[in-house]
């Protein structure tokens, strides 16, 4: 039984606002704190070396007493990606559809921290009671499936969160959106709603799952050499459809990439993926097969499909590379911020001799809710308050006026940055604060050990280069016993520039007799001292800012 009160409820994003990716919404119902959502998102181009982005989460920490535990609407990456670096930190249930778990229970086996979960699996039906609030879900359709939406019951009403989703009336697997229970939360109250904003921009409705099965059977059947299809590999769908068409066309398929592996693994063992073990071969036997008689599939890093590519067309893959009139399929959505990266990408697969299908032809559609469906899913609830969550600020704002579009009062909608604290108390909804919610960044087995100026240095290095200027001297003696040796790296071809490194010798030497001389040996000095005289005759001399490293040893 819910406890009755005038309980402030509170909600903000630790990530997933004014962004693609890296969701994390958490709700507060009096001490109660239910985290819905725990993702990463893929680094941009200006993050260099860096593997993946995760929210910062030191409220969760500082809280972990009232934490009730990870409530996940569906197995994508940018919804469950980083549950394998927050359990280290934070270990309280996670709440999953059987799916989504088996996908959890994979990646946190991969990161060696499947021992510190408390996994437990829920269905549409489940209801969790806990002392202030209730929790339950409803059956959503997206491009995975064991999709749901997350209610938080309150005393003041339901708090909605629809996770990823479409309103797809001919599923892939058949497995239809809850509307009886959608319709029934709107008419008993809904507080407050967050609704995925990510193609909020699009006018009309997003296309069925079945219509691209029909699509690919066709492309896999007139392809005269081998087919490769690029997908996510948490498109459980979608890799459905590529063995459906395969086993029609009559070929074999090869999986390349460990994500994809583990995917279908997982949902071949949970009965989401159908196919027959003797469709399958492994990619170090593709050299065995006619290529009329194959289907590859490929995905890569944290399950983003062009990498893969990439180095398949430059031929820079370990397993396989693009050969001349090959069919490759990419059957995913751009991430917003990835274009260039998916044109240069498509560009090389031309040049390698591929025949690319990526958007004249239906192999794809997004998992996302267009405008038609994001105005019935507002009209359905009629939410008091609205929050647009899921995508970036214009995608946000493109979903308010839809909201407006419907009816609702402008001032009843919340366009929120992470942190932001949307606070409904004594019957009065506010921004109320903020709670600290930045970006944690991952470089291998570094978690957050990256920052700004490691970043900066990075991004010096890829402009300018190096240049280490490396000196041993004596201080007993006063004198320099070796040196001074420069080293430059990415600045400028040594052999060629024979005369300016001859000069910048001169001005390291001067400046380190002098310093001798003085008797005045800082270390701190002295270096600074090398690195802004060299900076400056350098640029002059070339325009260019090299990062400078002096290396003074001393016997």
């Amino acid at each position: 039984m819910i406890k009755q009160g005038n309980h402030p409820v509170r909600i903000f994003a630790l990530g997933g606002l004014g962004e693609i990716g890296k969701n994390m919404y958490v709700v507060e119902v009096g001490p109660e704190i239910f985290v819905i959502d725990a993702g990463l998102k893929l680094p941009e181009d200006e993050l260099l070396g860096i593997d993946a982005v995760i929210p910062d989460i030191t409220y969760l920490e500082e809280n972990v007493a009232r934490l009730k535990g990870f409530f996940l609407t569906h197995g994508h990456e940018d919804h469950i990606g980083s549950l394998s670096y927050v359990l280290r930190r934070i270990n309280v249930p996670i709440y999953g559809t059987k799916l989504t778990i088996g996908l959890v229970a994979n990646l946190l086996e991969d990161s060696g921290v499947k021992h510190l979960a408390n996994l437990q699996v829920i269905d549409a039906d489940t209801i969790l009671n806990f002392e202030y609030a209730s929790v339950s879900f409803f059956r959503t359709t997206h491009s995975i499936p064991d999709s749901v939406g997350v209610v938080i019951h309150t005393p003041d009403g339901a708090i909605v969160h629809t996770g990823d989703f479409k309103l797809d009336q001919t599923p892939a697997d058949g497995v239809r959106f809850d509307y009886y229970k959608m319709a029934k939360l709107g008419k008993e109250g809904v507080l407050c709603l967050m609704s995925d904003s990510t193609n909020a921009e699009c006018p009309g409705t997003t296309g069925s799952e079945s219509s691209v099965g029909d699509e690919l059977c066709d492309c896999i059947r007139t392809a005269e050499k081998r087919v490769i299809v690029a997908t996510f590999s948490s498109n459980i769908h979608r890799i459905q459809q590529v063995f459906d068409a395969a086993q029609k066309a009559n070929r074999k398929v090869a999986i390349v990439g460990n994500s994809m592996k583990r995917a279908i693994e997982v949902s071949m063992e949970l009965g989401y993926i159908d196919v027959s073990e003797k469709l399958i071969i492994p990619i170090s036997e593709i050299d065995k097969w006619d290529d009329h008689r194959l289907v590859i599939l490929a995905t890569g890093v944290q399950g983003e499909p062009l990498e893969a590519l990439a180095k398949m067309a430059v031929k820079s893959h370990k397993q396989t590379a693009i050969k001349q009139g090959d069919t490759v399929i990419i059957a995913a959505t751009t991430i917003p911020g990835h274009e260039k990266l998916v044109s240069n990408t498509i560009d090389l697969l031309f040049r390698a001799g591929a025949n690319v299908i990526y958007g004249q032809r239906k192999v794809h559609v997004s998992g996302h809710a267009s405008q038609e469906e994001l105005k019935m899913m507002l009209s359905i609830m009629n939410p008091r308050y609205f929050i647009p969550i899921q995508g970036e600020y214009k995608m946000q704002r493109a979903h308010a006026k839809l909201a407006e579009a419907t009816g609702m009062n402008r001032d009843h909608i919340f366009l929120m940055e992470n942190g932001d604290i949307f606070e409904y108390k004594n019957s009065r909804a506010k921004i109320a604060g903020k709670v600290p919610a930045g970006n944690v960044l991952i470089d291998g087995l570094g978690i957050g050990d990256v920052g700004n100026i490691v970043l900066r240095d990075r991004r010096l290095l890829s402009q300018d280069g190096i240049l280490i200027v490396v000196v041993t001297l004596s201080k007993e003696k006063n004198q320099i016993i070796s040196g001074p040796e420069i080293i430059s790296r990415g600045f400028v071809y040594v052999r060629e520039s024979e005369e300016l490194f001859g000069k910048s010798n001169e001005i390291v030497q001067q400046i380190i007799l002098k310093c001798l001389k003085d008797r005045t040996i800082d270390w701190s000095t002295l270096k600074t001292n090398i690195r802004e005289s060299l900076s400056h005759f350098l640029f002059e001399k070339t325009k260019r800012r090299p990062m400078i490293l002096p290396i003074i040893m001393e016997i």
